[in-house]
């Protein structure tokens, strides 16, 4: 018999801090753009009567001994009955014997690591300076697009934006509580205009179809992290910013097949492929320059990738066996 840990979501959040999943995502997107980790393309079940979609994501590095899957499920009709949008979980597998290892609750752990993504590419894009935050979407993706832009650079101030104007009240509450390094100063905008107009960077996390806000509104030299987008018929970002923007990804060969944030304007020869400047991970290595000019606008665009889950669930665990935490099963 052999033993599965399994970690539920109260048990994973007092493991590890956003500083600490940063650090992580950042080597495992170096690790990416240098081929060392196989990340199969994502599977999408559509499930219409229920107007959701569930995705099975796997992948395994080597260097790593990381072996395992994510399986996600987006449901936007829940939003109207108070249950999450997202629930996820991990397995991870022994990259030795392939038997299961571990099974982690992923709906927050999904949240962290996506926040953490936009953390690590603010770092690297947006203006060291840059201290006004726009946050687009009340959910829990949007807590922690915060958390982390706030440990990549050091805020004043940020405005949240969400057509759910008690999610957003919601929000505000909850983020005013959880002290440094999240700015106190938190805004409650009317408008996406509203928030935007100021922001030196936004995070889009919803689930849209649509632009979230409009081009006309953004100042010069503002840093977008679009992460909401994972289909290609979803967009958040107007194709006229697309247009005008360095581009970044977190990996090329996902983004070109699944977010319509970036086939849409391809699809209308409004960009060129040679308009993305690559991904993420090779700034990260310094093979790639990040932002170019104070004035222009840089957009990271993320569409997840099961490498981050694994690696985030990994020290996870890690950290778990050494405190004894979770749940062990016969298995």
């Amino acid at each position: 018999m052999t033993s599965l840990k399994i970690l539920a979501e109260k048990d994973i959040l007092p493991l590890i801090g956003m500083a600490r999943i940063m650090e992580v995502v950042r080597d495992i997107y170096m690790d990416l753009s240098q081929n060392k980790i196989r990340v199969p393309q994502r599977l999408h079940l559509p499930v219409e009567e229920s107007g959701g979609v569930t995705l099975f994501m796997p992948a395994y590095a080597a260097d790593r001994q990381s072996l395992g899957a994510k399986i996600v499920s987006v449901f936007p009709r829940n939003r109207g009955s108070g249950t999450p949008t997202i629930h996820a979980v991990i397995l991870l597998l022994d990259a030795v014997t392939g038997r299961p290892a571990a099974l982690l609750d992923g709906t927050q752990l999904t949240a962290l690591r996506t926040g953490a993504a936009s953390g690590v590419a603010s770092s690297l894009l947006s203006r060291p300076n840059a201290e006004t935050a726009a946050i687009i979407g009340a959910g829990i993706e949007g807590r922690t697009q915060l958390l982390a832009i706030s440990h990549a650079r050091r805020l004043k101030s940020a405005w949240v934006y969400d057509p759910d104007s008690a999610a957003v009240k919601k929000f505000v509450r909850e983020m005013q509580t959880s002290g440094p390094p999240i700015p106190q100063d938190l805004r409650i905008a009317r408008s996406a205009a509203e928030a935007v107009r100021e922001a030196d960077i936004i995070c889009t996390a919803t689930t849209s179809n649509q632009p979230v806000f409009s081009d006309l509104d953004l100042k010069a030299g503002v840093h977008i992290n679009a992460v909401g987008s994972y289909r290609p018929d979803m967009q958040e970002i107007p194709e006229e910013t697309v247009a005008r923007s360095g581009i970044y990804v977190d990996s090329l060969a996902a983004c070109l097949k699944e977010t319509g944030d970036l086939i849409i304007p391809l699809r209308k020869n409004l960009i060129e492929e040679t308009n993305i400047r690559g991904e993420i991970g090779e700034v990260a290595l310094g093979r790639l320059h990040g932002r170019l000019q104070s004035e222009e606008i840089t957009l990271f665009k993320s569409v997840g990738t099961a490498a981050l889950d694994l690696g985030v669930a990994e020290q996870i665990i890690k950290r778990a066996r050494e405190l004894q935490v979770g749940l062990d099963c016969e298995f």
